[in-house]
């Protein structure tokens, strides 16, 4: 994998996610893909999960931007930020830390999001 090609890959999970194309789970990650929405939750494991977890975005209008941080092998981060618009605005930022199988598909995907005025730390008690 190099930039062009993780790129190709963001632009088509762009596509598949705008379009609500969750057929198009199978084209990105492989059948027994995990996916995690955050570093330390339980993988979404194959196409079945990834496809349900994706219903809950469903018809929500949005922006994104993303560019590559790294690409070494078959290992890629990427910089996004994303605009959700009504009913309910709300911006964030996030990295993909993404695995490629040798197809092309992706095989682990870790997302690490930030939202504006969360806390980044863990709250002292």
């Amino acid at each position: 994998m190099d930039s062009d090609d993780v790129m190709a890959w963001v632009a088509r999970y762009e596509r598949v996610w705008r379009d609500g194309d969750v057929d198009g789970v199978a084209r990105l990650f492989t059948e027994d893909a995990r996916y995690r929405r955050s570093p330390y939750e339980k993988s979404e494991v194959g196409h079945a999960a990834i496809r349900a977890f994706w219903l809950a975005d469903d018809g929500q209008p949005f922006t994104m931007t993303a560019e590559p941080v790294a690409v070494e092998g078959r290992n890629a981060v990427v910089r996004l930020e994303v605009r959700y618009g009504e009913p309910e605005p709300q911006d964030y930022r996030d990295l993909w830390v993404l695995r490629f199988a040798d197809d092309g598909r992706v095989e682990d995907f870790e997302e690490w999001a930030y939202w504006p005025g969360k806390p980044y730390t863990a709250a002292a008690d």
